[in-house]
């Protein structure tokens, strides 16, 4: 019986992980590798719920199958987290009105669109800075080490037209 156990187990982390990526794929606009995995993961599911429902009169296979439930969504929001697919819309806004943080970031090979801004306490230099979602973490330390009093704002865009980027955004 503990084979089967971990077997069940197993079988329910590689299905919701697969589900869990199919999923976030299929918000990115990934739909074609997305369909390929949804193939391999309802064969899977099949498996194991088959397997699960072959054993319903011993509790600790129900179990098993929901704790491998929801290990494979933490599993699968981990493995989306490290391939980081997309891209990052950042807004910042400082006290640094010269201009100075904004070349920087230009420097470092981000693409920022600068204006000033009316704040509470006066002008406010607002930047806009699209980056891929794997470069998120190196973006926000180089804003911080630069202006740790910065305010930082992440969303994740949809669609992109027009300007430089859409050029390497489409490849």
């Amino acid at each position: 019986m503990l084979k089967i156990l971990l077997f069940i187990f197993l079988i329910q982390i590689v299905y919701v992980s697969a589900y869990t990526l199919r999923m976030i794929l299929t918000l990115k606009g990934q739909k074609y590798i997305a369909a390929l995995i949804s193939m391999g993961e309802i064969v899977i599911y099949v498996l194991g719920l088959n397997l699960v429902l072959s054993y319903l009169t011993q509790p600790s296979a129900l179990i098993v199958y929901a704790v491998g439930y929801g290990l494979g969504v933490l599993l699968g929001a981990w493995i989306e987290e490290k391939i980081a697919l997309g891209y990052v819309t950042v807004k910042v806004i400082c006290n640094q009105m010269g201009g100075g943080l904004a070349n920087a970031l230009r420097d470092k090979g981000y693409g920022v669109t600068s204006w000033v801004g009316s704040g509470r306490d006066g002008d406010r230099l607002v930047m806009e800075i699209l980056a891929k979602r794997k470069n998120q973490k190196l973006l926000y330390q180089t804003i911080l080490a630069l202006d740790p009093k910065a305010f930082v704002i992440t969303v994740e865009p949809k669609q992109f037209h027009g300007g430089f980027w859409t050029r390497s955004i489409k490849k």
